[in-house]
Formats: C-alpha cells, sequence, structure tokens
C-alpha cells in the first residue's frame, strides 16, 4: 500500500515547477514598463466591484487544483488532506501577505498589476493607490496611537500620486513579495506619508528665575504682587494629561498664590490687608532662611457689596470649537450667574469674524434670558480680539454709575491670530481704559494653541486678574468659592520693597515674580501700574536669604569693594515698605514694617507656601535645589494639608507624585 504522504509529496512535486529567474526578471521589468506608462493616463479609476479579491482569487486557484488533485486514482486517499490545508490557509490569506508596510488591497493592487503584464493586459486604466489619511485636527497623541493600532482613514486617488523612480522600484519587490508569500527581512523604506498634526502655538509669559544677589551690592528689591493662579492651572493640566510641563509654563508665584492661606485677618479701622513675615528654615539648603510675606485682604459682607457691572467677552472664533473651550465656558458660565446678585447687569459680547453684541445690559435676575444667549453662541470664524475689546469696553462705559465696580472678563484660548496689528498698541488701549475704572480678567480655556503671554499682558494692564480653567471644578474655584476676590477690588496698584541689611545678610533671592519686576524707582512712582488685591484674597511672597558667615554663601567678596557703612546697632535684618491705592484713589499710601529674627515662626501655613514653591522650582529645573526631591517636597506638604475644605491641597501632593513618576 503506498504511504499517503509520499503520493502528496509527490503530488506536489510535480505541480510545482522550479523558479526561472530570466523569466521573473523578464516578468518584473515588464510589469515596470506597463505601470509607468499608466502614470500618465487619464482614465477613470475602474470600479472595483468587477474585480476578484485576492483571497478569492487563491480559492478559486484551490479549486482548479482540487480538481486536478481529485482526477488521479492514486490521490484519492490524499484528497481530503489537502483540501483540509487549503481551508485552513483560507482566513490566513484574508489576513493579507505578511509583508510591512502592505496590507490586503495593497497587495491586490500588486497582483494585478503582475497580471498584467503576464497576459499582457493593456494597462491604460490605472490602479488606484491606498494613502493614509490623518485628520488635520488629530493630536499628536491620538495619531501615534491610531498608527500604532494600524487604525487610518483611506482614501482611493488616480494613480499619478503613486511611487516614481527608486520608489516604483521598491513598489515591484514589495509586490512580488505579496505574490509569492515571502516576508521581507529588511524591507526597502517606502515613501513617506505626510502626517499634519495640529500645531502647538502656545506661547508663555516667563523669565529667567531670580539670581542670587549680594546685600551689599544690591540691597533694594522691587516688584509688583501677583494674584494670577494660570500657571498652576496649566501645569496641572499637563501632569493630568502624563507629560511634564515646560519650564516657561511654570511661575513660581502663581502656583504659590493658588491656594488660600489661613493668614492674620486686617482690623476694622486699618489698611484694607494686613502684613505678616515669618522666617524659617530653608526646605532644601539648611545654611539659608526663608523669609516668608504674607498678605491677607479683608472680605467684606455680600451685603457691602458695590453694584457690578459684568461684560461677557467671549471668543467664538474657530479654534474654541472643542469640549474644553467653549463649551466649558458656557458652563462656567452658568455656575456664576448663580453668585450674581438680582441687580448686577450681564452683557454679553462676541468676537470671531467680526465682534458683536449678544446681549445687551440684562439683570442677574433674568436667568433664562442670559442662558439663552450664551446657548445660541457656536464656534467658527477668525479671531479679531482687537474689535472685540473695543466694544466690550464701549458697552461697559453705558453700563457704569458712580459707586459701581465694572469689569471685562474676556474668555478665550488665547489665540489672537486676526485683528492685532500691533500688540503694543493694544496694551495701551487697555491701560487707558483701565484709567477709566473699567477693570479687564482674562480666562485662558484649552491646550495647544493658548497664548498665555498675551493674556498676562492683558490682564496686568488691564488692572485684572488671568486665570485658567481645565476643568469644571476649577470654574467652581474662579467663579464661585472665590468670586468676590475675583471681581471686587479692596487696593491698586500694590508694590512690595525690601532692603536688605548688609550688615546681616549676604545673600538674597526672591522666589518668583520674574514677570513682575519693577525698578527701584517705580516703587515711589504712583503712575506705574502694579497688581491688585481683590476682597478676601492673600499674597505669599518668599525670599531665599543667607545670614553673614554663613557656609551657604555663593559669592567671593570682591577684592576691590569699597567700605560701606554699617546698619548701625539694629538686629534687623530687613526693612520692609508696601504701597497701595484705595480703588478710585489717585495716591498712593505707604505700610512699613522691619524685619528681625524674632519673626520666627514654622506653621502649616508657611511650610505649605515652601512645599509648593519647591514644587514649581523642580518643574523649572532649578539649580539652587541641590538634591532636594519631589519627595521632599511631598514629606513637607503632607503634614501641613490641613482642614483643606475644598481639597485643593491633597490635589496638590496628587500633582508632586505624578511629577516624580514622570520625571524618571
Amino acid at each position: 500500500m503506498t504511504d499517503p504522504l509520499d503520493d502528496l509529496k509527490a503530488a506536489f512535486d510535480a505541480a510545482t515547477r522550479p523558479p526561472d529567474t530570466v523569466k521573473r526578471a523578464d516578468t518584473l521589468t515588464r510589469a515596470q514598463e506597463i505601470f509607468d506608462r499608466s502614470q500618465g493616463s487619464a482614465a477613470p479609476v475602474r470600479p472595483r466591484s468587477d474585480r476578484p479579491l485576492f483571497w478569492a482569487g487563491i480559492g478559486q486557484g484551490a479549486g482548479q487544483m482540487f480538481a486536478t488533485l481529485t482526477s488521479r486514482p492514486a490521490l484519492t486517499a490524499t484528497t481530503a488532506l489537502v483540501a483540509i490545508g487549503l481551508i485552513a490557509l483560507v482566513p490566513i490569506l484574508r489576513q493579507g501577505p505578511q509583508v510591512p508596510g502592505l496590507g490586503v488591497e495593497e497587495a491586490e493592487i500588486a497582483v494585478r498589476q503582475q497580471d498584467k503584464a503576464v497576459t499582457g493586459l493593456d494597462a491604460a486604466t490605472p490602479e488606484p493607490v491606498i494613502e493614509p489619511m490623518i485628520m488635520a485636527d488629530e493630536s499628536a497623541p491620538a495619531l501615534d496611537n491610531r498608527l500604532r493600532l494600524g487604525i487610518t482613514e483611506q482614501r482611493l486617488q488616480p494613480s499619478t500620486s503613486a511611487p516614481a523612480g527608486a520608489a516604483r522600484e521598491t513598489f515591484a519587490m514589495e509586490a512580488d513579495s505579496a505574490v509569492s508569500g515571502l516576508v521581507l527581512e529588511h524591507p526597502a523604506p517606502m515613501p513617506d506619508i505626510a502626517v499634519r498634526p495640529e500645531a502647538n502655538t502656545e506661547a508663555f509669559a516667563n523669565e529667567d528665575p531670580n539670581p542670587v544677589k549680594v546685600a551689599s551690592e544690591e540691597p533694594v528689591s522691587t516688584f509688583s504682587i501677583d494674584v494670577d493662579t494660570a500657571s498652576y492651572s496649566v501645569v496641572r493640566s499637563s501632569l493630568m494629561n502624563g507629560y511634564l510641563p515646560p519650564a516657561e509654563a511654570v511661575r513660581v508665584e502663581e502656583m504659590v498664590n493658588y491656594f488660600p492661606y489661613d493668614y492674620p485677618a486686617p482690623t476694622a479701622d486699618g489698611a484694607p490687608f494686613r502684613t505678616t513675615v515669618t522666617l524659617l528654615e530653608t526646605p532644601w539648603n539648611s545654611g539659608t532662611q526663608l523669609m516668608h510675606v504674607a498678605l491677607q485682604g479683608r472680605l467684606p459682607a455680600i451685603e457691602d457689596r458695590p453694584p457690578l457691572n459684568l461684560v461677557f467677552l467671549i471668543d467664538t472664533s474657530g479654534s474654541m470649537d472643542q469640549a474644553n473651550k467653549l463649551p466649558l465656558l458656557k458652563q462656567s458660565f452658568r455656575l456664576m450667574l448663580g453668585q450674581l446678585r438680582p441687580d448686577d447687569q450681564v452683557a454679553i459680547v462676541t468676537y470671531a469674524g467680526s465682534a458683536g453684541r449678544v446681549l445687551d445690559a440684562t439683570p442677574a435676575r433674568e436667568r433664562a434670558t442670559i442662558l439663552a444667549a450664551l446657548d445660541r453662541l457656536d464656534a467658527g470664524g477668525s479671531t479679531a480680539g482687537q474689535e472685540g475689546l473695543q466694544q466690550a469696553y464701549a458697552t461697559a462705559e453705558g453700563m457704569a454709575e458712580d459707586g459701581d465696580v465694572t469689569r471685562v472678563i474676556l474668555a478665550t484660548d488665547g489665540d489672537f491670530n486676526v485683528g492685532i496689528h500691533d500688540p503694543e498698541e493694544l496694551e495701551a488701549f487697555i491701560a487707558g481704559k483701565r484709567d477709566s475704572g473699567t477693570y479687564l480678567s482674562v480666562l485662558g480655556f484649552g491646550r495647544g494653541n493658548l497664548d498665555d503671554a498675551t493674556m498676562q499682558a492683558l490682564a496686568q494692564n488691564g488692572n485684572g486678574q488671568a486665570a485658567y480653567i481645565d476643568t469644571l471644578s476649577e470654574a467652581q474655584k474662579v467663579l464661585v468659592d472665590q468670586l468676590t476676590g475675583a471681581l471686587f477690588p479692596i487696593a491698586n496698584d500694590v508694590k512690595i520693597q525690601v532692603e536688605f541689611n548688609p550688615a546681616e545678610i549676604a545673600e538674597y533671592r526672591l522666589i518668583g515674580y520674574e514677570t513682575r519686576a519693577l525698578r527701584r524707582e517705580d516703587f515711589n512712582n504712583d503712575r506705574v501700574d502694579a497688581g491688585e488685591i481683590g476682597a478676601g484674597h492673600t499674597v505669599t511672597a518668599l525670599y531665599e536669604i543667607t545670614p553673614v558667615g554663613s557656609p551657604a554663601i555663593l559669592n567671593d567678596p570682591l577684592r576691590f569693594a569699597a567700605e560701606r557703612g554699617t546698619a548701625g546697632d539694629t538686629d534687623e535684618l530687613a526693612f520692609l515698605r508696601l504701597r497701595y491705592k484705595k480703588p478710585g484713589e489717585d495716591a498712593s499710601q505707604l505700610i512699613e514694617l522691619p524685619i528681625t529674627p524674632a519673626m520666627q515662626g514654622n506653621g502649616e501655613e508657611s511650610d505649605f507656601a515652601a512645599a509648593i514653591a519647591g514644587f514649581g522650582q523642580l518643574l523649572q529645573g532649578s539649580t539652587y535645589l541641590g538634591d532636594w526631591s519631589y519627595t521632599d517636597a511631598i514629606a513637607l506638604a503632607e503634614p501641613a494639608i490641613g482642614a483643606d475644605p475644598f481639597g485643593y491641597r491633597r490635589e496638590a501632593v496628587t500633582l508632586m507624585r505624578l511629577a516624580e513618576s514622570l520625571s524618571q
């Protein structure tokens, strides 16, 4: 009895011809020539419905082989084995040839191109080329995931866009591999696919970190206070999306001032805020101290607030058509409306291709009318920010009355790409309106084209606050929990000046406030603009100071330094001066406070502020922290969380842990 396996082998040997290398080369050459000629054809692409699929064609060939095999009596016993083997191959063939960069449909095209060359068919009708397409608005991470999974959108194009020259040879080689079922060990490179991810045009306002200064050479430090919080929200947005923020996006003072602190409150008959200074050991440098300057603003009762006029200036340009932009903006303003008093007034101005007022001044009690106007807003068109600001200010001026607080709230992703030819002229326009008593606050939404630099400039020139809203929870914080502080100023043009005693302090460094630096002579000049404090606001500033004789001194003494007078018998480390204006007044008032070694105090508030300052410097890559780490920041922050009624401090510790993981 004949062995069935021997019969099967003999059958395949008889049916399989040895490869003819001469004919193969000739076939390949003819296929390339026909393919090349097809590139100039203008004939329409033939419908695909009349073409058998690649695996179906293989199936037809298998059927013919099956008939041949069964016609030979000697192979009747092995016919079932052959059939089973072919059936098992069909699912594999349906998956396409195992050639990197070539799928099922591309292999079909390759097969038909070679079929034409072998049979001599007219190649006047060009074959379509499959080109993977990436949506223009697709983000880089999403694009990376889609390419990794092989999920791409495809479209058919005339073969005039097919690869040319050396790329055609690559195409033919891979097509031949598809026909033979071989896998290229080192596949030739395919033509590059043009990928058009959305460009990242974010721009952040920042300067180089403040350096260490020698007190005997430059004893005076002057800066404007800052209650903006945008940087912290941008940092959180980055970390929650799985990447470290760019160093220029980190403004340490905004991270520190993001949190409310329990500082001593001002007296009823004194200044609108109270100043407190404490000294504590620097967490990252045992040879220095932190000088913690704290301001606590007075919080008036709701019934004592002046009437409020709000103009929502809303960016409705095409770039706002994302879930975390215009839709989140609408939800945020809905939250805010519930906090307004019935007689407060609201107007809405939009800007896109052109500016327009979509809601005239309306009492907050008419909530349905205001919400209907918000709901009608749609994103589309380019951005004309200058026209929108002009109309918003004109609307605000028509609403204002004596004793009112009038504020324009600009809500945008910061994409001022049309209509502003001279940013300095725009800032001057806002500064002029500021002097008339109308404040400007800026709320940023979304990422990718966030123009933080422009937002900061507008808010600073408009006597307002800049915040970035990345979640509805942040909208709750800014527009509900801290609404009074965000909208009702209690002190304008607040400036701080510290003079260090060279007999006691060798060096100092202001942590943050790089974009708020002032010249020494600006302190007494009431025409120089500075920051504002809102009702109930807290403001924190930190100096790292190095006592005389400390081993932590970084600068060598000058050989030819001039002799300086001593500070006498005083033990003062420094002297703090603070200027501010009451809202509506042009002349500033002065507060002075000597700083002495007795002002020691480690508590939850100063420790937590120090932990956040260290966290921000780690994100910046500061060189002043030595080997102090995120682990150290967490260890300092956790015991200082305190009551934390809204969970802001616990969230900060979570962000520290994320940053630690992402930095490894």
